[in-house]
């Protein structure tokens, strides 16, 4: 059975039939006109701050849904990302540090992490001078690993949602210039040593945006999705003992 809809300008002059019925009722039976025409213009007084209180309320829920709809969409975006290049970069990177046992023992969140002890994590990354040597891994292996992705964080750079994400924009314009210094060395044998330094600064960027908002997906993860965040944490990219078996 189909529902009937009444077109707005009907529904106005239906409740304003209503509510000139009710007035009429109200006086018939009590005979206070005085009293009813008080109560009439005290509710029109009022009405401009009803209005307003309801707008500004309606306003307030419609907004906090949108953003909540948009925070949505853009971590499925970010999921991608991750899933795709993120951490196995982050994986390859750990091949590109002279030390980086404190690192990746200090970035292990397990299924018994709290907020706070993401926010340890994040304090303890803004005080960390993390340094990445190009000399020390497989810049050619990383550089057929990223011109393969390419077209995957092109597509991911359209999505309109990433505009509202200023971070996540800035790691993919680190990752995207990484791309570009590697692809336009025909070789990356025999570079001289202040090319190699200049790699090395942009592995730094690139690698310093990827840890935070990694970080800040994990976290997403544990509170919204605690079956991935389980995956997430036995293939976590900063261990390199981990594995997806459940142990």
């Amino acid at each position: 059975m189909k529902s009937v809809r009444l077109p707005h300008d009907r529904i106005v002059w239906l409740l304003l039939v209503v509510s000139l019925f009710l007035y009429l009722a109200e006086y018939f039976i009590f005979r206070r006109g005085d009293e009813i025409g008080f109560s009439f213009m005290s509710n029109v007084a009022f009405l401009p701050v009803y209005v307003l209180f309801v707008t500004l309320m309606i306003e307030r829920v419609l907004k906090e849904r949108e953003r909540e709809a948009m925070m949505k969409k853009m971590n499925m975006v970010i999921g991608v990302f991750f899933s795709e290049v993120g951490s196995h970069l982050l994986r390859d990177f750990l091949e590109f540090f002279s030390d980086g046992e404190e690192l990746s023992k200090r970035l292990r969140p397990s299924v018994h992490w709290r907020d706070a002890d993401f926010d340890q994590a994040r304090e303890f990354l803004k005080g960390q001078d993390v340094v990445l040597d190009s000399r020390l891994g497989d810049l050619a292996a990383l550089k057929a690993f990223l011109a393969e992705k390419k077209s995957v964080m092109l597509t991911l750079l359209e999505n309109p949602n990433l505009l509202e994400h200023a971070a996540f924009t800035d790691l993919l314009w680190a990752v995207f210039h990484l791309v570009e210094e590697l692809q336009a060395r025909q070789s990356l044998q025999q570079l001289p040593q202040s090319d190699l330094d200049h790699l090395s600064g942009d592995m730094k960027r690139a690698h310093t945006y990827l840890l935070i908002e990694w970080l800040s997906y994990m976290r997403h993860l544990r509170s919204d999705y605690p079956y991935l965040f389980s995956l997430a944490v036995r293939m976590n990219p900063m261990n390199p003992q981990a594995r997806p078996e459940v142990v």
